[in-house]
This record gives structure tokens, C-alpha cells and sequence, in this order.
């Protein structure tokens, strides 16, 4: 009976306010959602620490409910309902069996070897890649002479081992460790599982039952260092892109360093011109006597032939000027002095 009232406890189901009077149902309508469906919970699962489902050995523990809701964020969950009528160490040693059981190796339909509760129920991985076992969930129904209230912590200490899990910095670990959850029939039935109702082994303050179950400061840890891991690659893509553009910078200044002059006006060439006299034929280039005239002004002359009126000449690679060789400057055509010539005089 107890695992019944539990069940309906868990789901709280609504009446159908079409058949039955507003008022004497109001306050039922009122209470919270439950977690899944009637076909989310068997009742009277063994659990064979030995032998096979359908034929459990000695030594293995018994479900009273076992409640598979992963739509609700309840993947998988045992729960044991209490009378009040066993002592701390007789729920103990259920505990034991539970986790004896979870710690069972089984071969899957696949061949693989995997924890046997996993070839008949699953559950996902979590993020961060902890394996703990199943949560377990009592319920204690107050009809025994046993008081919850002193029976809880003497729980707590006998099944530290359990439950404890591995401290890290602002988190624990629980690693093949059992999420051992406590909570009162009459809390449960008030409050529904989204109430705070829900105390864990190990923790000083009663949660709903998802955030019980849950690690919820381990996913804090976790959201954080996501978050400053996304923050460390962010930094390091932007000095990257920093690094690129002082880098461009650097050589583009260089290259603009090395841009040749025009000797006319000192306009530098534009990249055309520069190109086209740095092009070469078979090592020799092809323009060996390129205009000095390389501004950025391809469509006009230079400014500089009309004061310059000269225009250089490129010597030929590897041949050199002498000193005393005669210049080949000579005067621009445009800029010839239009004077007659000398008169003969007779000798």
C-alpha cells in the first residue's frame, strides 16, 4: 500500500473538473505537475546481485518503484518505501544490496560488458563525464514506531561510504557513488516532488527532487569553466588576428619602402609600372630601358619634363660606367634651344 500511496504521490494526478465539484477539488488542481505517466513506474523489481532477472539469486536488493521519466529530467530512479518499522541499519543494509547490484558486470545483447542495470534501463552520460550510480530515493510512511528524524542521521553515518563523493574546488565527484535521497509521505503527497521536500545524504538543505538528484554545483563549475574557456580562445583568436595585422602592416611598409621613385616629379611608381619593370625574360629584363617616369599618373606626362627636359638612361646589367665614358644623357627633343647655327668663318 505504501508503494501505491507513493506512486500517486509522485504523480499527482488531476481530477476531471467536469465530473466532480470545484470547490472539494480546487486545491488538488492546484498543486504542481508530477513526473511521467502510470507507465513510467514498475513496482516489485528485483535487482540480482546473483542469478538472472527472472531468476534472482541471494544477496540482491528488491525496488518497490522504479520510475523511468526522462521527459521530466528523471531518467532513472529507485525508490524504496519505508513504514517506519526498520531500524537504521536494517535500511543499511538494503542500501548495501542496492549498491552491489549497480556494481554487477553483465554481458549486453551486443556481447560488451557493461553494469547490469544498463541492459535493462539506461541513463545518459553526464557532461562532464561522471559515472555515479542510479539515485535512490526513500520514502518513509509514518506508521511504525521508528522516528525518520533519528533514523535519517544514523543512516547517513552508516552509508557514508555510499554516498560521499571526491571534493574538488567548489564541487564533488560522485563517482560509483549513490545519490541516497530522503523524504516524508505526508511532505510528498503536500508538496509533490517539485516541492522542497527532498533531503540527500550529505547536504544540509531539503531541494526538490530533480535538484536533489542533480549536481547542481558541479554544472555551475562546469557552465564556468566553459564559459572562461570560450573567454582564453577568444583572447587568443583576437591576438592572432592582432598579430596578422601588424604582421600586413610591417610588410606592406617594407614593400612601399622599396617602391622605386620616378626621377621627374619623386612620385613613386604605381604597381603596374613597377611590375612591368620588374618582369624579366629568361633572367634578362624585358623592359632593359624602362621611362624614369613612374608616377601615378599613367595618362599624362610626368610634371617633371617640363623642367627637367632629360630623361635617364638604365645601364645594362653588369656593365658598368667609366669615368671617363660620355655621358648618353642628351636633350629632351621638346626642349631643344631654336637657335640658327653658327656662321662659317674661313680659316
Amino acid at each position: 500500500m505504501a508503494g501505491n500511496e507513493t506512486v500517486l504521490a509522485m504523480l499527482c494526478p488531476k481530477p476531471n473538473m467536469a465530473t466532480v465539484d470545484p470547490p472539494h477539488v480546487q486545491a488538488a488542481v492546484d498543486v504542481p505537475e508530477g513526473i511521467g505517466t502510470i507507465a513510467s513506474y514498475w513496482t516489485e523489481v528485483s535487482l540480482p546481485a546473483t542469478g538472472t532477472w527472472k531468476a534472482p539469486g541471494k544477496g540482491g536488493a528488491q525496488a518497490d518503484i522504479v520510475l523511468t521519466a526522462p521527459q521530466d529530467g528523471v531518467p532513472l530512479t529507485f525508490i524504496s518505501a519505508d513504514n517506519c518499522h526498520e531500524t537504521a541499519e536494517e535500511l543499511a543494509n538494503k542500501l548495501e544490496k542496492y549498491a552491489r547490484f549497480f556494481r554487477r558486470k553483465a554481458k549486453d545483447t551486443d556481447g560488451r560488458e557493461r553494469p547490469m542495470w544498463r541492459t535493462r534501463w539506461s541513463a545518459p552520460d553526464t557532461w562532464s563525464g561522471d559515472a555515479p550510480f542510479p539515485p535512490v530515493l526513500l520514502v518513509f510512511n509514518r506508521l511504525g514506531e521508528r522516528n525518520p528524524n533519528h533514523t535519517v542521521p544514523r543512516l547517513q553515518g552508516l552509508t557514508r561510504h555510499l554516498w560521499q563523493g571526491q571534493r574538488y574546488t567548489g564541487f564533488h565527484v560522485y563517482d560509483v557513488r549513490i545519490a541516497i535521497i530522503t523524504t516524508g509521505m505526508e511532505n510528498l503527497r503536500e508538496h509533490g516532488p517539485d516541492g522542497p521536500v527532498f533531503l540527500r545524504l550529505g547536504r544540509d538543505h531539503m531541494r526538490p527532487l530533480r535538484e536533489a538528484i542533480g549536481n547542481p554545483r558541479r554544472k555551475a563549475a562546469d557552465a564556468r569553466a566553459r564559459k572562461e574557456a570560450r573567454f582564453r580562445q577568444e583572447e587568443y583568436q583576437a591576438q592572432v588576428r592582432r598579430a596578422a595585422q601588424e604582421q600586413a602592416a610591417k610588410q606592406a611598409a617594407e614593400r612601399e619602402a622599396r617602391r622605386p621613385v620616378c626621377t621627374g616629379c619623386d612620385a613613386k611608381f604605381i604597381d603596374e609600372r613597377w611590375e612591368a619593370a620588374q618582369a624579366t625574360d629568361w633572367g634578362t629584363p624585358k623592359d632593359s630601358h624602362p621611362h624614369p617616369y613612374g608616377c601615378k599618373s599613367p595618362d599624362r606626362h610626368c610634371a617633371g619634363t617640363a623642367t627637367c627636359g632629360t630623361r635617364s638612361t638604365v645601364s645594362t646589367p653588369g656593365r658598368a660606367r667609366s669615368a671617363g665614358t660620355r655621358s648618353r644623357t642628351r636633350p629632351c627633343p621638346s626642349r631643344r634651344p631654336a637657335t640658327s647655327s653658327p656662321a662659317r668663318t674661313g680659316t
